[in-house]
């Protein structure tokens, strides 16, 4: 079906309602998805393609500002269904990398199998389902399915629980507040298309293009689909199609296309949706007897125990982590900055002079981490002097020589631009 809007009047329009689109952008942006820039690779997830239904619904025209308007005045407090998921940022095979992560490399800060950090690298490929529901902001779980295996966060009030049934961990986040331990648990994985739907039009500006194109059914809803679009070059992005529920205004479906073709790098969408009240035993949870649980919180660190009450040790270091993000061991993206502007913009930072793990001094210990690292280098020279850039088909990150990284979604040749006009 053809885009309601031309691209001519599309741009004329945009240019007359960019203040009012800020403000329904600023309302939408409910949920930050909370990813680190280079971690950005592995954190993606993506759904598999072809889950609208056959044939398009006859819906009232709507211009691309009420379609905003629409998400950003959305308050579905109350959902439940099933993401299908699958990932394709053409990473190399992962082989036995998934296990030597596990030992250490991307468990938990609190070295939990159950902390939602462990699971990064076993979405970044494959194909994944997720079951969903909530219940207003404090209530909420999602489980990510794996043949006899599952794992679930569940948050109710002030628990935030991780259970993986696959080790018998536990991983469990409290606040003495109500409400208060979103604030204070692990950086949650994207689970909905609302999650990715809200991080983008949240960072839309004048160098975006937004467009309405057409309608579709998603998981037997009308939905119409909003279209967005970098207007510089540069940006691995190609665009980004979000399908919006007719009545609701609930992101049904979210797509992004890379800009060199191909694949969606990320299609996550209902293939089941339901806005009754999900059952209150759906966020009940307690360990399992025999359980190995994981206490991570502001007041007393991190502890470790089994649940039949016997006391373990903590994970070594674990009682330096900052799983909030704060200053101290667990920071790690100290002093980062941004360069350049709209889908062009760059991350800086600095890992003081630790460079590029290569096998040699700079080498992770691990020859399955190294080997991966290596499979996905590309070295690189300029002005800064000479580095190694990793690339997918949506983030890329130049490490130079001297330890300095610049990463974002953008092309091999920004990152040297960047890193040229750096010094």
């Amino acid at each position: 079906m053809a885009p309601y809007d031309s691209d001519d009047n599309a741009r004329a329009a945009e240019a007359a309602d960019t203040d009012d689109m800020r403000a329904g952008r600023r309302r939408a942006a409910r949920y930050v998805v909370p990813v680190a820039v280079v971690g950005v690779a592995a954190a993606t997830i993506g759904l598999v393609p072809a889950l609208a239904d056959s044939g398009d619904p006859d819906l009232p025209k709507v211009t691309a500002q009420q379609l905003i308007e629409k998400i950003a005045k959305s308050d579905v407090q109350q959902v439940s269904g099933t993401v299908k998921i699958s990932t394709d940022l053409g990473l190399p095979d992962l082989g036995g990398l998934t296990s030597g992560f596990a030992s250490g490399a991307v468990r938990g800060d609190d070295g939990s199998s159950a902390d939602p950090r462990s699971k990064l690298l076993e979405l970044a490929s494959g194909t994944h389902t997720l079951r969903v529901a909530a219940d207003g902001p404090d209530k909420g779980k999602v489980s990510l399915l794996d043949n006899a295996a599952e794992y679930s966060v569940i948050h109710n009030g002030k628990d935030v629980w991780a259970y993986d049934s696959k080790s018998n961990e536990v991983y469990h986040v409290t606040s003495a507040e109500s409400g208060g331990a979103e604030e204070k648990a692990p950086r949650d994985l994207p689970a909905t298309p609302k999650d990715f739907a809200d991080e983008v039009l949240k960072s839309v500006d004048d160098t975006t293009s937004v467009t309405v194109d057409g309608t579709a059914h998603v998981a037997g809803r009308d939905a119409y689909k909003l279209v967005v679009k970098p207007r510089q070059s540069g940006s691995t992005v190609g665009a980004i199609s979000i399908a919006v529920d007719a009545r609701t205004g609930l992101p049904l479906k979210f797509t992004l296309t890379p800009a060199s073709g191909g694949a969606a790098v990320v299609d996550a969408g209902f293939t089941r949706v339901d806005f009754s009240e999900p059952a209150a035993s759906t966020f009940a949870f307690t360990p399992p007897k025999g359980a190995k649980v994981t206490e991570s919180d502001d007041h007393e660190g991190v502890k470790s125990h089994d649940r039949d009450g016997v006391k373990g040790d903590a994970p070594k270091g674990a009682e330096k982590a900052r799983p909030d993000g704060g200053e101290g061991p667990g920071e790690g993206l100290a002093g980062m900055k941004t360069i350049g502007e709209g889908w062009n913009s760059i991350a800086v930072f600095d890992t003081d002079g630790q460079g590029l793990p290569s096998g040699g001094s700079g080498s992770t210990g691990n020859s399955d981490v190294d080997g991966f690292l290596n499979s996905l280098g590309d070295h690189v020279t300029g002005k800064f002097g000479s580095g190694t850039v990793f690339s997918t088909r949506l983030v890329n990150a130049l490490i130079t020589d001297d330890g300095k990284v610049y990463a974002g979604a953008v092309t091999k040749d920004a990152l040297v631009k960047a890193a040229n006009a750096a010094q």
